[in-house]
């Protein structure tokens, strides 16, 4: 048999059991707390039991009613008036029952008292206000959690909205880079179109159904990388200087999906593709320590204009995967952008 968990504890075991233990404990406490003054437990049990009479209703009446209608609503001076009423009204009500049932049954010898005698209504109070408390301390904090509960789930459902939004723009950003190489290559009747296109199958294969995980195995990001640099290749030939080291036990490791690719891509769309002679594009990634470390340098054209350069930092795959990391990693990554002159230089760490 499962073992339930604190939470699933107190809020999936029913209701009315949680409210008749309460109930058995709060009784059986003050039965033995008075009984133990005379010994007479049983007679005290007895008293506990008709005051509970009285108290039952009492505490419904104020966390089913009071507290939904004037508490949580946040009508505090409305709340405290009703509370003392609800208060006075039954401490009236135990002074009754004490004078009607309690006294001709344990105290028999005792002169009658009137029912509207202040001093013992008062008195009384001690036998209202303070399962009164304790009844709202717990009604309130049941309250804040589950309010505290909605609000995470609130957030949850946010985060998770805006990340399947930024996922879902990787694979049309990717797909349209893509197909331009091909159009390309079959512009030229070139022999390679065909091998685009098994790759570009392979690839939309892995970012439509298995990249829908939370976390993929960070073999198979490499692998999307690798299959992305054929491509290049295909299209850039000899113009392309491309090396790729990877170090570390990668195999075992799992990281968020499409994080490695917008940077390679980024180098080609904003880098390599506007160099005229020979471009380079240099990916190191290691694997060291729970942490990866991958530093992307590409070549640049030495004629790019201020404008370029800020569309080179702030490309839409770029400010993407940014947010990304900002939401999946948190305070676990680091990003460091380097625009010189002639190259740009993205270092990424992050702990898994």
């Amino acid at each position: 048999m499962p073992k339930l968990g604190l939470e699933q504890l107190l809020f999936k075991t029913p209701r009315i059991l949680w409210h008749f233990i309460f109930w058995v404990v709060f009784i059986t406490f003050f039965a033995l707390v008075y009984g133990s003054f005379e010994e007479k437990y049983g007679r005290q049990f007895l008293i506990q039991l008709s005051d509970a009479a009285i108290q039952i209703p009492a505490v419904y009446l104020t966390i089913y009613f009071l507290m939904p209608k004037l508490l949580f609503k946040e009508k505090f001076g409305w709340f405290f008036i009703a509370l003392i009423s609800t208060v006075l009204f039954f401490s009236w009500l135990t002074w009754v029952n004490y004078i009607y049932y309690q006294q001709p049954i344990f105290w028999p010898g005792e002169a009658k008292l009137s029912v509207f005698n202040i001093g013992k209504i008062l008195k009384h109070t001690t036998k209202i206000y303070p399962v009164l408390v304790l009844a709202i301390v717990i009604k309130w904090f049941k309250y804040w959690y589950r309010q505290q509960k909605a609000n995470q789930q609130l957030a949850s459902e946010k985060l998770q909205a805006e990340l399947r939004f930024l996922k879902a723009q990787v694979h049309p950003h990717f797909l349209f880079n893509t197909l331009n190489n091909l159009y390309a290559l079959t512009l030229k009747q070139s022999k390679d179109a065909p091998e685009v296109v098994l790759k570009l199958s392979d690839l939309l294969n892995y970012m439509l159904y298995e990249c829908n995980a939370d976390t993929v195995p960070l073999s198979k990001e490499i692998k999307l990388v690798k299959d992305y640099i054929s491509l290049e290749k295909i299209r850039y030939g000899k113009r392309l200087n491309i090396s790729l080291n990877v170090r570390g036990e990668v195999k075992s490791k799992m990281v968020a999906p499409m994080l490695i690719l917008p940077f390679v891509e980024n180098c080609f769309k904003h880098g390599v593709s506007e160099e005229l002679d020979e471009s380079w594009v240099n990916i190191d990634l290691e694997l060291k320590h729970e942490t990866l470390t991958l530093k992307v340098e590409n070549s640049k054209s030495k004629n790019g204009g201020s404008e370029d350069r800020f569309e080179y930092k702030e490309g839409i795959g770029l400010n993407n995967v940014k947010r990304r990391l900002e939401l999946l990693y948190e305070e676990n990554h680091e990003l460091d952008l380097h625009d010189e002159t002639d190259s740009f230089l993205v270092i990424l760490k992050i702990k898994i």
